[in-house]
C-alpha cells in the first residue's frame, strides 16, 4: 500500500507541475506540443530514429516469431480444452464416447497448456528485457540529440516551453488542447534537415 500511495503522490506532483509551468508559460511566451510517439512513424517520422527503430526490430523478427508460434499453440490448446470440458459436462454425449480417456486427454493438455505458459511468459520476459537493452544502446543515443535538438528548437522559435503532449494525454493530465499549439511536424523537419553527422548543441 506504501508503494501505491507513493506512486499516487508522484503523479500529483507530476500533473501540479505540468500545470503550474504551462500557467507560467502563458505569461512567459509561446507553448508547444509534440507528439513523440510519431517521431518513430514510419512514413512522417524522424528518418535516425525509424531506421534505427527498423534495424532492431529486424534483430528481434525471428525471436517475435517463435513467440508468436507459441502464442498460437496456447491458443490452440485453450479451445481443445475447452471443447473436451464441453463434451464430459454435456449430458447428450453419445454413450460410445469414452469420457475416461476424453479426460485423461483433456488433463494431459491441461498439462501441456500450463508448461507452455510459464514458457511463454519466460520468453516474452526475456525477449522485452533484451529488446529494452538494444533500446538503449541503438536509440538512446539518437533519441537523447533529439532533446538536444528539440531544445534548439525551442529557443530558435520562441517557445517558452514545449510539452510532451502524448506522455500528458498518456497519463491523463492533457484533456485537451488547440491543435495549433502542436508543432510536432515542424519540429520533425527541423530535425530531419539537419546535415547528417549534426549533433545538436548541448542545452545552456
Amino acid at each position: 500500500m506504501k508503494t501505491i500511495r507513493l506512486i499516487a503522490a508522484n503523479f500529483i506532483f507530476t500533473a501540479v507541475f505540468a500545470v503550474s509551468a504551462f500557467a507560467q508559460a502563458q505569461d512567459a511566451g509561446k507553448i508547444g506540443l509534440v507528439n513523440t510517439f510519431a517521431f518513430e512513424d514510419s512514413k512522417a517520422g524522424i528518418t535516425k530514429l525509424v531506421t534505427a527503430s527498423n534495424s532492431i526490430e529486424t534483430e528481434f523478427k525471428q525471436p517475435a516469431a517463435e513467440l508468436e508460434t507459441l502464442l498460437r499453440r496456447i491458443q490452440t490448446l485453450q479451445g481443445e480444452i475447452k471443447t473436451i470440458q464441453d463434451q464430459l459436462n454435456n449430458p447428450n454425449t453419445p454413450a460410445a464416447v469414452d469420457k475416461t480417456k476424453l479426460q485423461a486427454s483433456g488433463q494431459a493438455k491441461a498439462t501441456e497448456y500450463e508448461k507452455l505458459g510459464r514458457d511463454f511468459k519466460f520468453k516474452q520476459e526475456d525477449i522485452k528485457a533484451r529488446l529494452d537493452s538494444r533500446r538503449q544502446v541503438v536509440v538512446g543515443p539518437i533519441y537523447q540529440d533529439v532533446m538536444k535538438a528539440l531544445q534548439e528548437f525551442a529557443v530558435k522559435n520562441g517557445f517558452a516551453v514545449i510539452f510532451d503532449g502524448a506522455k500528458l494525454e498518456e497519463q491523463q493530465i492533457l484533456m485537451a488542447f488547440n491543435n495549433k499549439y502542436d508543432v510536432t511536424k515542424e519540429f520533425i523537419t527541423f530535425y530531419n534537415a539537419r546535415p547528417a553527422g549534426t549533433t545538436a548543441a548541448a542545452k545552456p
